[in-house]
């Protein structure tokens, strides 16, 4: 290769490295405004967080989709330890606790991206698939902490997917005002009381 060649592919490289880079930095700028509970932060806001300029910012938001997708899996990675975490109780009743109290804690730290999520979903085909992937991934793992009388239970299992849903927790946290352990509790209850009923 000329020098003149290694130049220029080193020029390319470098140019690619920015790219990533810039991009890395925006993604990280908007997960931390989302987290600081703004629902659709600006490009003004993006660029002053994350060090780049305006135009910068633009470039990467005409591809929204692909911006949510890794917002996304920033997220998953950061969840993925809680998620990952077997159950150790050996009854059904048990790892319906258990399941309580993981769901709080993930749904708790998720819920700022969630809420933003949710304003965005109905013109975001990523958003739309990665809630109907998460809401079935839910729903699996229900099916999988229950006796198979109860997994074909169907008013028994869809009240008791409402109660451990983020819907719930959502609507518990902000518009209910409680405070993140009166929700645990408070689905606790409900579960509690869901099981109880089921008479097995």
């Amino acid at each position: 290769m000329t020098q003149q060649a290694r130049a220029k592919s080193e020029t390319v490289d470098g140019r690619i490295v920015r790219r990533h880079n810039n991009r890395r930095r925006i993604v990280g700028a908007m997960l931390e405004l989302v987290r600081a509970g703004a629902i659709s932060p600006v490009a003004e806001e993006v660029a002053e967080r994350a060090g780049v300029g305006l135009r910068t910012v633009f470039r990467h938001f005409d591809d929204m989709d692909s911006l949510y997708r890794e917002m996304a899996e920033a997220m998953r990675s950061e969840l993925q330890p809680i998620v990952a975490a077997p159950l150790s109780s050996r009854d059904w009743k048990g790892r319906l606790g258990e399941i309580v109290e993981r769901r709080s804690r993930l749904f708790e730290r998720a819920m700022p991206f969630k809420n933003a999520a949710d304003v965005h979903r109905h013109r975001s085909d990523f958003l739309r698939k990665d809630y109907e992937s998460m809401r079935s991934a839910e729903r699996d793992a229900l099916e999988a902490v229950l006796p198979a009388a109860l997994r074909n239970d169907k008013e028994f299992f869809e009240a008791l997917d409402q109660a451990l849903s983020f819907s719930t927790w959502q609507h518990l946290r902000r518009d209910q005002n409680l405070s993140q352990e009166q929700a645990r509790q408070t689905v606790e209850y409900a579960v509690r009381a869901l099981a109880g009923a089921s008479g097995k």
